[in-house]
């Protein structure tokens, strides 16, 4: 923990990551659900946007923890295809409203990226659980009892490998369709055999270790000694790559989105914002950049996120192996 506290790259990518997080957890306080754009104020039993700040109320607790799923459509102002710079008013069917980011396609930017950070962390924590989930179990199993059940995973995770990842995920969604559920179905599928291959190579590590052997000897099932020796001393090895990957992953949906087969039209997305910021990314002429903000913002976004999780964990493999930072 020293260690870690020394490294002023690591502090820096914990508070990046502190910032996603509480942006996430209150992205209805700080993006509250508009009159118009979405019908996430109607499904909230709500008819102001104010009502979502009355802490005493049932909407605040509803859309803090249960928000639902409306509220993550991006809120759409109008359909007017020509960005609007920031806090410049826009005409609405309610009258005249100032986006904090201005707007894209019609499309709120401020909105969709504060929920959508919402979505990043739906995505990376499902995902990374499942995986390691399925990982652990079969890593575990395969490392240890080895012989015909080590052949028969390895081989699975051959196949799996044979393709690039993204690639094998492209084709899983496409034929799946547009849903948060599927594409984190595709990203498990894909995922898990780099932890249950990671997991291996640390049991056949642990497994010829003499406190296993000892364990052995006074009568300990296998079942236990995988649970309660033989995981617990290989999970270091993991913990830097879970945390590379709660970030990654949400750059990888972004790049599904980006491409128009991640998630459904108008979810809030930052893969969805950045596409739509294409057509604008080169101001008209004499006006080279015009349109700065919208691109801006979304990679802006993508950028810290990723720098966030990178620096924290590069920092937790060099606290937890002191030969990596060698």
């Amino acid at each position: 923990m020293r260690r870690f506290r020394r490294n002023r790259l690591a502090v820096f990518g914990l508070l990046l990551v502190v910032m996603f997080i509480f942006i996430a957890a209150f992205a209805p306080l700080l993006a509250p659900p508009p009159k118009v754009g979405n019908n996430c104020l109607r499904d909230l039993g709500a008819r102001e946007s104010r009502q979502v700040y009355d802490i005493f109320g049932g909407v605040f607790w509803k859309a803090l923890l249960t928000p639902p799923q409306s509220c993550y459509m991006t809120a759409r102002i109008n359909f007017q295809a020509q960005p609007s710079p920031p806090l410049k008013p826009v005409q609405s069917d309610v009258g005249e409203v100032r986006p904090l980011m201005g707007t894209s396609n019609g499309y709120d930017i401020w909105y969709g990226l504060v929920w959508g950070t919402r979505t990043a962390f739906t995505l990376s924590l499902s995902v990374v659980f499942l995986q390691l989930l399925i990982g652990l179990a079969l890593g575990a199993i395969s490392g240890y009892f080895g012989g015909w059940v080590d052949n028969l995973i390895q081989r699975i995770i051959d196949i799996i490998f044979a393709f690039p990842s993204l690639v094998l995920i492209i084709v899983i969604t496409s034929l799946l369709g547009k849903s948060l559920g599927n594409v984190i179905l595709a990203f498990v599928v894909v995922g898990w055999a780099g932890y249950a291959r990671l997991l291996r190579a640390e049991v056949l590590k642990v497994r010829a270790l003499e406190f296993v052997d000892g364990a052995k000897a006074i009568g300990a099932t296998d079942w236990r000694i995988i649970f309660r020796h033989v995981l617990p001393n290989a999970l270091t090895a993991l913990t830097a790559v879970v945390v590379l990957d709660l970030g990654s992953v949400p750059l990888s949906a972004a790049a599904l989105s980006f491409l128009g087969i991640g998630l459904p039209p108008g979810y809030a997305d930052w893969g969805q914002i950045v596409s739509a910021a294409r057509a604008w990314i080169q101001g008209p002429p004499g006006q080279p950049f015009a349109y700065w903000y919208v691109s801006f913002f979304p990679a802006m976004t993508i950028i810290l996120f990723g720098l966030g999780w990178n620096l924290l964990g590069d920092a937790l493999r060099d606290a937890l192996d002191p030969r990596e930072a060698q």
